[in-house]
């Protein structure tokens, strides 16, 4: 079967390839802290199962502990280096197997191989303290090559980390009115885009959690993202197939014969 690919909401995507099922990110929640899920419905039950769930870094919206304590026991969960000793939670989280990975790793998980790569990012779990771990992307190789950038900013060698894919998941927002150093907005990630070349792309990380009582602090920046992303996209890499999802929506992008 083709590669398929399922938006959740925000970094949460499933990948399923060659009979694996990858979760990216798994945040199931209709409100975290000082954010609620303004966009989509909390994802199904059926949303959780995988064979191996990818944590990028170790940011509350991407390394969610009740979400991932949500998932089935014996799941294979790839976290950075470093992040049981960062974030006691994960350490009784005792149903998953976790594996610490950092850049350059590869982890072979049925038919497809996962491979940790490098992301220009806040890898601490608060603002302040020391930079315990890296924060990551992954590619995942089965029948295609799938890039999650999970949260990166913009740095040199990130086309030749990444290699070649046919498929990039890439975040094009956030979460509040303004993205600061180590992230990605539409502009930059159609930029990233072009430089990494895919045949196709699904733009993450936007519109689905919003600060509370910020809903008219610059609501464009919540709304406007994929539509963005997708319009630059066509002028600095036309040759890339964008598929803008909905929540909860699939696509089966061509991939390399």
């Amino acid at each position: 079967m083709p590669v398929e690919i399922t938006w959740w909401g925000h970094a949460t995507c499933t990948v399923e390839d060659a009979g694996v099922r990858v979760l990216t990110d798994p945040l199931f929640a209709r409100r975290l802290a000082h954010l609620r899920r303004r966009r989509g419905d909390v994802p199904a039950p059926a949303a959780r199962t995988a064979d191996v769930a990818l944590v990028s870094h170790l940011h509350a919206d991407h390394l969610h502990l009740p979400s991932l304590a949500q998932l089935p026991s014996g799941t294979r969960l790839l976290v950075p280096r470093g992040a049981p000793a960062a974030v006691p939670g994960l350490r009784r989280l005792t149903g998953l197997e976790v594996t610490e990975v950092a850049p350059g790793d590869e982890v072979p998980v049925g038919d497809v191989t996962v491979r940790a790569v490098s992301a220009l990012h806040d890898g601490r779990r608060l603002p302040v303290g020391p930079h315990r771990c890296p924060a990551l992307g992954f590619v995942v190789s089965g029948e295609a090559r799938t890039y999650f950038a999970g949260d990166t900013g913009l740095f040199d060698s990130l086309a030749d980390e990444v290699g070649e894919v046919d498929v990039a998941l890439l975040p094009v927002g956030g979460w509040g009115p303004y993205l600061g150093h180590g992230h990605l907005d539409a502009r930059r990630a159609a930029v990233a885009l072009s430089r990494i070349a895919p045949r196709s792309a699904v733009p993450v990380h936007y519109g689905t959690y919003w600060p509370i009582g910020l809903d008219a602090v610059r609501p464009h920046e919540f709304h406007a993202p994929g539509d963005e992303f997708a319009r630059l996209a066509a002028r600095l890499a036309p040759e890339v197939a964008v598929h803008r999802l909905g929540h909860g929506e699939s696509v089966r992008p061509e991939v390399a014969k």
